[in-house]
């Protein structure tokens, strides 16, 4: 009873100029306990989002007066906490990218799907309070402007379901940027899925992603869910997306466009109603470029892009970062650093960003005489310290440069570790096999005997 009064009490705009449209949607929104406005035009519905709070606004895209676009930005531009969705034609992709960018929640296709509807309209009645909860803001520390950017983004995307596009260096904290997103946003109480794209062996992609029937190829004994499917109702998170291969990307830009999949051996396809976030350390664009990426994917998976900031950009808050994660590894222990072991910490060039952070700590704790971490518990490598020291002279620029060169010495130092063997030397890495091989192609790294490998 206190569900439906509540239901009761929620009010959404509906603005479309075709009354068939409009009854439809009326019926719809009626019958899950939501009272309803309706305006026929953009600007009815502006006149109405200024005399009274509305908790929900679905907008058609083209109407006589204007589009929905522009309802859109008023919402925006005025900074009212309320949900927009708009509805667009079908297969305009271009249309519902541009509203996603402009700040509208989630978009519908026409003809319209009524269980995608409803889903829609539970989501955006679910958002949290604008402000975001303290602990949230407190993941992700630091003062530098580059870090408050990231900050700043994550609210805003959090109240959307617009699919958000992650990308920095390996250590830098994309998973953790995504898992902000979803806990700041109407999902928080749905699940999670996250999956290493370069870590399923390419035959198996589809099964993987999509689930399989039963008898749809040998071993299939019995009906298996996929990934879109443990995530319906919450977030699939892509992790290193630019590893999946071209005739997997086809396959993934229909399920996320069309918000159907369907299992390997079945006849028919199911809706699935998944965000989805994605997340790399390689340059999307560049891959675009090289012809090993879709264009039309990258363009649907970045509608939002959140750049992580390397540990070396935040260099001045790394000694307020150090000590949090100190404090964390420590179990509550009185453990704390020397002003020399901060400044070493802050001078280190941290080429794998948080993640080494948290490792060289770790280390420091084993070693550590005591409570109190010295510079020399910190064992960081002489070579760094040299490379730092280059970095400070002015050597990083032009930077695309000075970054080959720092990855092609790490990449090296591993492959001679391991004796060239390069599914060894990504694992020692922690990158998938096509990854290393990639880079090594990229950088034109062989084998001391002039091939390519020596697996």
């Amino acid at each position: 009873m206190a569900d439906k009064m509540k239901a009761a009490d929620r009010v959404v705009l509906l603005v479309d100029d075709e009354p068939d449209i409009l009854e439809l949607l009326e019926m719809t929104l009626t019958g899950m306990g939501l009272k309803v406005d309706k305006a026929r035009g953009v600007r009815e519905a502006v006149r109405l989002l200024a005399e009274k709070r509305y908790d929900l606004c679905l907008t058609d895209m083209r109407m006589p007066d204007g589009d929905g676009l522009e309802v859109v930005r008023y919402i925006t531009a005025k900074r009212m906490d309320l949900p927009v969705a708009v509805i667009t034609a079908h297969g305009n992709m271009e249309n519902a990218i541009t509203v996603l960018k402009a700040g509208a929640f989630d978009y519908l296709a026409k003809p319209l799907s009524l269980e995608q509807l409803r889903s829609l309209v539970k989501s955006a009645l679910s958002l949290p309070h604008a402000e975001p909860a303290d602990d949230t803001r407190q993941l992700l520390l630091g003062r530098a402007a580059a870090m408050q950017k990231v900050r700043d983004l994550i609210e805003k995307v959090a109240r959307s379901q617009a699919p958000v596009h992650i990308s920095g260096e390996s250590g830098s904290g994309k998973e953790l940027a995504a898992r902000l997103i979803v806990q700041s946003g109407a999902r928080r109480d749905q699940p999670m899925v996250s999956v290493n794209c370069g870590a399923i062996p390419e035959n198996l992609m589809e099964s993987e992603f999509f689930g399989y029937k039963k008898g749809s190829f040998t071993g299939a004994d019995k009906d298996k869910e996929g990934l879109f499917q443990a995530a319906n109702g919450g977030t699939l998170f892509l992790d290193e997306v630019a590893d999946l291969p071209l005739t997997m990307q086809v396959k993934l830009l229909r399920a996320i466009q069309e918000k159907r999949v369907r299992k390997v051996g079945a006849t028919a396809e199911e809706p699935v109603d998944v965000r989805i976030i994605s997340a790399t350390h390689i340059d999307l664009a560049e891959r675009v470029k090289q012809g090993q990426f879709r264009q039309d994917l990258f363009y649907r998976l970045n509608v939002i892009p959140i750049q992580m900031p390397a540990l070396r950009e935040l260099r001045e808050d790394i000694p307020q970062i150090a000590q949090q994660k100190l404090d964390q590894l420590s179990a509550g222990s009185p453990v704390r650093f020397t002003e020399g072991a901060l400044a070493a910490l802050k001078n280190y060039n941290f080429p794998g960003n948080v993640r080494e952070l948290e490792n060289i700590i770790e280390r420091a704790l084993a070693l550590c005489s005591g409570d109190v971490i010295e510079e020399q518990d910190l064992h960081l490598l002489p070579a760094e310290r040299a490379q730092q020291d280059a970095v400070e002279m002015g050597e990083k620029y032009p930077l695309p440069e000075y970054l080959d060169r720092v990855e092609k010495e790490a990449l090296l130092e591993a492959l001679h570790k391991t004796g060239f063997n390069r599914t060894a030397a990504a694992k020692l890495l922690g990158l998938t096999f096509r990854t290393i091989r990639y880079r090594m192609e990229r950088l034109g790294i062989k084998s001391p005997d002039g091939t390519e490998d020596a697996d």
